[in-house]
C-alpha cells in the first residue's frame, strides 16, 4: 500500500524559510516522478515542483529562486525547501505520487507577520 505523510508546515514571517518533508512506504521513492502542490483557500490546486527519477528538478515560476525540491534516498522522502516565503505562499501543501495518483493528507504553512 502507498502512503505518503506531509510534515514540517507551520507559521512563519515574510522572508523566513521552512523545509517541508514527505515521507513515502510502499514504493522506492528513486525510481518515480514526484511532486509538489499546493492550495490556497478559494483557489484551485497549484503545481509547484517535480523531482524526476533521474533527480532532475524543475519548479513553477511562482516560486523559481526560493523553493527547492530534493530527495533522500536513503530516507525514501522528498523535500520542499522553501526560502524568502511571501504571504501569497500560504497555502496547504501537498506531496503526489504521480503513477499511483497518490496524495499526502497535507500540511498547512502560513507566512504572515
Amino acid at each position: 500500500q502507498v502512503q505518503l505523510v506531509e510534515s514540517g508546515g507551520g507559521l512563519v514571517q515574510p522572508g523566513g524559510s521552512l523545509r517541508l518533508s514527505c515521507q513515502v512506504s510502499g514504493v522506492i521513492v528513486k525510481d518515480y516522478r514526484m511532486h509538489w502542490h499546493r492550495q490556497a483557500p478559494g483557489k484551485q490546486r497549484e503545481w509547484i515542483a517535480t523531482i524526476q527519477s533521474s533527480g532532475h528538478t524543475s519548479n513553477a515560476d511562482s516560486v523559481k529562486g526560493r523553493f527547492t525540491m530534493s530527495r533522500d534516498n536513503a530516507k525514501n522522502s522528498v523535500y520542499l525547501q522553501m526560502d524568502n516565503l511571501k504571504p501569497e505562499d500560504t497555502a496547504v501543501y501537498y506531496c503526489n505520487l504521480e503513477a499511483y495518483n497518490s496524495w499526502g493528507q497535507g500540511t498547512q504553512v502560513t507566512v504572515s507577520s
